[in-house]
């Protein structure tokens, strides 16, 4: 940019878009002083070094702005867990269900982990039957993303959001 461009003549476009031709640096910089804007140098491996005179600091600006605009956009996952124990009872089961469909309808992703303790981990099988009629409560909302499988101590399951 401006001095430290140290190429004797480049290719200059100037802050409109045209092209004014191959001219020597010296030119391109008075060119670029008379307009009160900067020489910046776009495509330094071309032969000659391509230039153009622009606002730099409104160019910098206007890239941020565009940034952050895509920033706004962007829809962040995030994984909300909802732990069970083998032997819950139908009624918490179904508030749990509740909660789960909620951040589901939300675009959120579940994980569903079910804790063994104890002698429970003899009882595997049973842990199955807790997530399948877990995900059957929510299979509107949702669909399984990642089966039901043993994770130390702890079955866990994903879910995702049905895309409608």
């Amino acid at each position: 940019m401006n001095e430290s461009i140290r190429d004797r003549e480049v290719r200059l476009v100037g802050d409109d878009g045209e092209q004014l031709g191959v001219v020597s640096i010296k030119q391109a910089m008075d060119l670029a002083a008379e307009k009160k804007m900067d020489l910046v140098k776009v495509a330094p491996n071309a032969k000659p070094p391509v230039c153009r005179i622009m606002d730099y600091g409104k160019f910098k600006y206007e890239q941020q702005k565009k940034i952050k605009e895509a920033k706004k956009k962007q829809k962040q996952i995030t994984i909300k867990e909802i732990r069970l124990s083998l032997n819950i009872d139908q009624h918490d089961l179904e508030t749990k269900a509740k909660r789960a469909r909620k951040f589901l309808e939300d675009g959120d992703r579940v994980k569903i982990a079910l804790r063994f303790r104890g002698r429970q981990l003899g009882n595997t099988q049973m842990g199955y039957g807790v997530i399948d009629k877990f995900v059957e409560m929510v299979a509107e909302s949702g669909t399984i993303d990642k089966k039901a499988k043993m994770e130390g101590r702890s079955m866990v399951a994903f879910m995702a959001p049905v895309d409608k």
